[in-house]
């Protein structure tokens, strides 16, 4: 079967973090901007990287250490609201779609997420799924989108090429907003749109999604990732 990269978004299509990361970026911003107000916008789709810097910006404070200081002020705090938020969840299908995924030999499973890497890993590790990816494309690698796509299929591709499959590998991108197909389109790619997010299956069939779907249980979500 021809050799395919399959890279996940994580927050609405993984797992719901409960109000986390907003919560966290809020603080954040009442820490380096002295207003909570400057981070009130709808996230979805967006890196971690371009949320700080449209909130920084909105308060006049977007140099690239206020940029920094108040990632690294998020992180703190999301640490500490994901480990306590009692509406943490796992989406549903995701643990059966995975576990179908990994059985494939022709496949690299990965994450193509606009969180900082150590977010990413804290969301993940709550809902026990951080060690289903051994790599990604992170908000960390870029602010846009389908940069930080191209970087997951860079490291897909070469797990691919040290497994001897150096045949072009198909990439397929599973996301739930928006952005997240305009961004695999941008690149090439297939993507499923799952409705398990702030979008639903009839807001996103307009994007030109491959498929939409209303949950990773659909068997259709599995099949289009497999080529079928």
């Amino acid at each position: 079967m021809r050799a395919t990269i399959v890279l996940f978004d994580i927050d609405g299509t993984l797992i719901d973090a409960g109000g986390a990361g907003r919560a966290s970026m809020a603080q954040a911003f009442e820490e380096v901007a002295g207003r909570r107000d400057v981070g009130d916008f709808p996230y979805g789709g967006m890196t971690d990287l371009a949320i700080a810097r449209q909130g920084l910006r909105a308060a006049g404070k977007d140099e690239p250490a206020h940029v920094e200081r108040l990632l690294a002020r998020y992180l703190v705090h999301l640490e500490h609201h994901v480990a306590r938020t009692e509406r943490f969840r796992v989406l549903p299908g995701v643990g059966a779609i995975l576990d179908r995924l990994a059985a494939e030999e022709h496949l690299e499973v990965g994450l193509g997420t606009g969180n900082l890497i150590r977010g990413a890993e804290l969301k993940l590790r709550r809902g026990a799924l951080w060690e289903r990816f051994a790599f990604g494309g992170f908000g960390s690698d870029h602010e846009e989108r389908p940069v930080l796509l191209q970087h997951g299929v860079a490291r897909g591709r070469a797990r691919l090429e040290a497994r001897g499959r150096a045949d072009p590998a198909r990439v397929v991108v599973i996301g739930d907003t928006p952005k997240d197909v305009a961004a695999a389109h941008a690149i090439g790619a297939a993507c499923i749109a799952v409705a398990t997010g702030h979008f639903t299956a009839a807001a996103l069939a307009p994007t030109g999604a491959d498929l939409v779907v209303d949950t990773l249980e659909d068997p259709r979500a599995l099949e289009h990732v497999l080529g079928r």
